[in-house]
């Protein structure tokens, strides 16, 4: 993130305000990694990097229609042993 706003000519302080997240909270987060997801949205919409994180969330390779679907495709665990009477 620090490079990113280093890219893009953004102060610490200018980055904070224009995304409204305190100040102190900024440099946390560029030196420790620790941050609100909400202040961390906020941050990324400045930068303009929001759409470049929601795409790598993206998944193309499966698409399910419902639970069952996605419990369908799981492999199926053989049982080592018989139930209990």
């Amino acid at each position: 993130m620090k490079i990113l706003r280093l890219n893009q000519g953004f102060t610490q302080e200018g980055l904070a305000n224009r995304a409204g997240v305190p100040l102190p909270t900024l440099r946390k987060f560029e030196q420790k990694g620790v941050i609100s997801l909400e202040a961390f949205l906020k941050i990324l919409m400045v930068l303009g990097s929001l759409e470049a994180v929601v795409g790598a969330l993206r998944n193309d390779e499966e698409h399910f229609e419902s639970i069952d679907d996605v419990l369908e495709d799981r492999p199926q665990k053989t049982r080592k042993y018989g139930w209990r009477t």
